[in-house]
């Protein structure tokens, strides 16, 4: 794959060049240090795949990918950055990955196999939809790629939400009123004002009395409803 490197620091991208010339399946093909600057390569030089910085002067690395997102044909994208608090503003800019510096090698090479992977597709037209598909969440020294699909409740923990997925959890910066917004309202509702189920996940309503209803979940844990919610959950159960 013909390969951008854009970083503003000279010592980054001579690190990142480093990174690329142990992967055979990649081939530098030119480095930018700003955003104005790798629009002009990327036409010039049209390469497979950009290793896009995210804080640039000017132009960053957000606004060079949302530039690229409207093109109908246009590289793949994977963000490298020393900041985890972008993840949240990547979500809608289909890069491939969202790597944390300083950038290991093992952790690059897997980056350049999910672009590789996803490679037939990059071209496609991507579905139409207006709801979050997937999520990047900090874990460990990465981030994480996570299906909305495979969520099964977020609960609010104060600036964060934690994703709970199977056994596991994710803590993310981001406020849980703000996914309510962007999550698909067929595949998830809204119980309590700290917490958000996944509509498959609930196995039952439960009346406690004095007007207090919980939500039973597959795996028998209960989910306080709270008032302001309980029409919409009533409504999904044909009351």
């Amino acid at each position: 794959m013909r390969t951008l490197i854009v970083d503003d620091e000279p010592l980054a991208v001579e690190r990142m060049q480093i990174l690329c010339s142990r992967i055979p399946a990649i081939s530098v093909v030119g480095t930018a240090s700003d955003g104005a600057q790798a629009l002009r390569l990327i036409d010039a030089l049209t390469p497979d795949l950009v290793l896009l910085d995210m804080t640039m002067p000017e132009a960053d690395g957000l606004s060079v990918a949302r530039s690229l997102s409207g093109r109908p044909v246009r590289p793949a994208v994977i963000f490298v950055t020393a900041h985890d608090h972008f993840a949240v503003e990547a979500f809608d800019l289909e890069a491939i990955d969202y790597v944390l510096k300083p950038v290991a090698q093992d952790r690059l090479e897997r980056a350049v196999e999910r672009a590789f992977a996803r490679r037939g597709e990059a071209n496609a037209p991507a579905p139409q939809t207006q709801w979050i598909e997937e999520f990047w969440v900090p874990h460990r020294s990465e981030l994480v790629r996570i299906a909305a699909a495979d969520i099964d409740r977020i609960d609010a923990e104060r600036d964060y939400v934690r994703l709970h997925v199977g056994e596991r959890s994710y803590l993310m910066l981001h406020t849980i009123q703000g996914l309510e917004d962007r999550l698909d309202p067929e595949r998830f509702i809204r119980l309590h004002r700290s917490s958000i189920v996944r509509r498959e996940r609930i196995a039952g309503l439960k009346h406690d009395g004095l007007g207090v209803w919980s939500a039973e979940l597959v795996d028998g844990e209960m989910v306080r409803i709270g008032r302001t919610y309980l029409t919409k959950a009533k409504a999904m159960a044909g009351r």
